[in-house]
């Protein structure tokens, strides 16, 4: 399996051999209408996939890889790396910048990173957002914290600083990635998933929504970024594809740490008939198993519209 370069947050990569199974053999065209990480999309088997994401700034990112040879992304990456004198400890180890592999990058890089920072917010609110920007954008979320993504109430890339740098499995990840997309029938879009156009998908086809969870605490959901008009409005979403006979499948979770999602669970109740709730093993509650009280553990599922092979009604 293919992994995504990106650290994203509620990436389902750990979860893809539970998945993978469950979805349909004989998919015409594979809608990753939530991408983030794009871990789905890139093993989904499908003839055509099409990765959507809300966020401009991921699918330029990811349409700039898409389009730029491998010679030239990692020639590029190098330059950047080397131009804000960043480390690389897979190429002079973490003595030559009096640091340890425990300990990390951090203090070495902190200053150097903020800089990079620093120019990649002034480029991107002058609108200077070509290639070479989202190259930068790339180098500056491997040397963040987590490798993550996140933004101010400006549209600034926020994060401080992190403990690693653009390491062997690193470029190992990112040089899969490229072969994947550059040899895969894809396009990447960004489109709210209520303007999304699903009007020539049909029976042929599978929409997997992996949308942020409305119960859960997450950077992607930061600032009260998703809410019950969202959830309700996806549901419709994922009814309308219904009435049309386009297959769907749904991640998200129904109780986590002592909290219900109420409108999942009475949407999945009225339509027990047509839909059902296909539960997954692992737990984004990390090493839920240490929790004594199970009532606290994540129930993350996948709700799906139609009979997955090996599976039964109503699980």
């Amino acid at each position: 399996m293919i992994a995504s370069p990106l650290n994203y947050t509620g990436g389902k990569f750990r979860l893809l051999p539970q998945l993978l199974p469950l979805f349909p053999g004989d998919t015409d065209t594979f809608v990753d209408l939530f991408c983030g990480g794009c871990n789905v999309g890139l093993n989904a088997p499908a003839r055509q996939v099409i990765y959507n994401d809300i966020d401009p700034h991921l699918i330029r990112l990811y349409d700039t890889l898409r389009r730029l040879d491998r010679e030239t992304v990692f020639q590029e990456l190098e330059g950047i790396i080397d131009r804000w004198q960043l480390s690389r400890v897979s190429r002079y180890g973490y003595a030559h910048y009096g640091c340890t592999g425990s300990g990390g990058l951090t203090d070495y890089n902190r200053e150097r990173y903020l800089a990079l920072r620093a120019d990649l917010n002034r480029r991107l609110l002058a609108g200077e957002t070509d290639d070479f920007f989202y190259l930068m954008f790339y180098v500056a979320i491997v040397y963040a914290f987590n490798n993550m993504i996140r933004y101010n109430r400006r549209g600034e890339y926020n994060l401080p600083v992190g403990k690693r740098d653009f390491n062997r499995r690193m470029a190992e990840k990112l040089s899969a990635f490229l072969e994947r997309i550059q040899a895969q029938d894809c396009r990447f879009t960004c489109q709210d998933f209520r303007t999304f156009d699903a009007g020539g998908l049909g029976p042929g086809d599978f929409v997997y929504a992996d949308p942020p969870y409305l119960i859960t605490r997450a950077a992607y959901n930061e600032r009260g970024g998703w809410q019950d008009g969202d959830e309700r409005d996806l549901l419709d979403f994922l009814d309308g594809l219904d009435a049309r006979r386009v297959r769907f499948g749904l991640s998200n979770v129904l109780r986590s740490r002592g909290r219900e999602n109420r409108i999942l669970l009475n949407w999945l109740e009225d339509r027990r008939d047509r839909y059902q709730a296909l539960r997954l093993r692992y737990s984004y509650a990390n090493s839920s198993y240490h929790i004594k009280d199970r009532s606290l553990v994540t129930e993350e599922v996948l709700i799906v519209n139609f009979t997955p092979e090996g599976t039964q009604r109503n699980l």
